[in-house]
């Protein structure tokens, strides 16, 4: 099948959730099919220098298309009347849309993938038959933020979750078929037909994410995009409310946070007992040189990759309600809490106990090998692609 696949940034590096997704999608679905990837690129944004050579090792053809800094702020002050939301509004650029159409009608494909709401407009009157993978609920995540938000932030989080829920609905009739990455997510999509959305989980890449030997330098790790709203939060969660209260148990102990693009305020979280490394070269190394992985995320939705990646390291992990309600590990495989005071237990546990810690550990990783795999999850994507 020749598939025309459209996202909302260039999927290389590997430095974000959606972009891991597409990554390991369009290289399983090359091997029986020819793939024709077009990615959006935001004005300002940098293009890696070896992202076309490496996406070009399983695509027939690579196309980046950089947005207009003019026609996306157009576009932006007509979201404030018309139905787009914020997040497509973003991706949304009338002359790259041309361009897309265009490529459409050159390549001639026989089917359409379309990650993400973002770039929806850009194929909804193609004639070709679509498939869209939603991959979260954009709009519970929303609904989400808004909890912890300003009274101003409030109400601007509500009126993008109230858009976003709206736009989700309305374009679910313009595909003829449908993804997302969990259940839970399924469930917050509005639309009569949302159980007929496929759930394609995430998977891992075990060839790369295996135990590791290597010193420990800290006790806990915390990884992600840092510039990442959800990410924003648990990590100040971990550093200002969970961490204070291992300190007066472990008043010695170290944290780690790893990932892209740290802001001002993950930043201003480093101190004696906090270490911000910023983006690593080889992300492996956070886990490798950690003791625990905790993961308190109080907002957001969709699969945690930073949880599957460290149980596949072999590390003992700990997370919330929420973030686990997607992972779905069972109690013995994973350590999970609601609150600053439970969580925090969790972590005196596995630092003051070596044998529990890696009792978790393997069984965490037993879990994720027989639960999250990559060929499995694509051959569930390609199933729904061919029907």
């Amino acid at each position: 099948m020749k598939l025309f696949v459209i996202t909302s940034r260039i999927p290389y590096p590997l430095e974000k959730g959606d972009k891991l997704r597409v990554f390991h999608q369009l290289k399983e679905l090359s091997k029986t099919h020819r793939i024709y990837l077009c990615s959006l690129q935001l004005p300002f944004s940098k293009e890696d220098e070896d992202a076309k050579t490496v996406l070009s090792r399983f695509c027939q053809e690579v196309h980046f298309i950089k947005l207009s800094p003019t026609h996306i702020a157009l576009s932006l002050i007509k979201s404030l009347w018309n139905k787009l939301p914020f997040q497509t509004a973003l991706f949304t650029d009338e002359q790259a849309k041309m361009k897309v159409t265009k490529l459409v009608r050159t390549i001639k494909p026989d089917h359409i993938y379309c990650q993400l709401t973002r770039v929806a407009e850009y194929v909804l009157t193609a004639k070709q038959s679509k498939t869209i993978d939603y991959m979260d609920a954009f709009s519970k995540g929303m609904e989400r933020r808004k909890e912890k938000a300003t009274l101003l932030f409030k109400w601007l989080y509500q009126w993008e979750a109230n858009k976003q829920k709206a736009y989700e609905k309305e374009i679910f009739d313009a595909f003829d078929k449908h993804a997302i990455i969990t259940k839970e997510d399924q469930k917050h999509i509005d639309h009569p037909k949302r159980s007929t959305i496929a759930v394609v989980p995430n998977g891992v890449n075990y060839n790369y994410f295996k135990p590791q030997s290597a010193p420990i330098k800290y006790d806990l790790v915390f990884v992600g995009n840092l510039s990442y709203a959800p990410n924003i939060d648990a990590a100040t969660f971990l550093c200002k409310e969970i961490l204070p209260i291992i300190q007066e148990e472990y008043p010695s102990v170290k944290v780690l946070l790893a990932g892209a693009k740290p802001t001002k305020a993950i930043h201003n979280l480093q101190s004696e007992s906090v270490k911000v490394s910023g983006w690593l070269e080889d992300i492996r190394s956070a886990y490798a040189s950690s003791k625990i992985c905790i993961a308190p995320m109080r907002m957001g939705t969709g699969l945690q990759n930073k949880l599957l990646e460290a149980m596949a390291m072999e590390k003992a992990c700990v997370t919330s309600l929420l973030a686990n309600r997607a992972l779905k590990a069972p109690s013995e495989a994973i350590c999970i809490g609601e609150t600053a005071q439970e969580l925090a237990k969790h972590c005196i546990e596995l630092i003051s106990n070596p044998e529990e810690r890696n009792m978790r550990a393997k069984r965490g990783n037993r879990f994720i090998k027989e639960t999250y795999n990559w060929s499995k999850s694509t051959a569930i994507l390609e199933e729904l692609l061919l029907k």
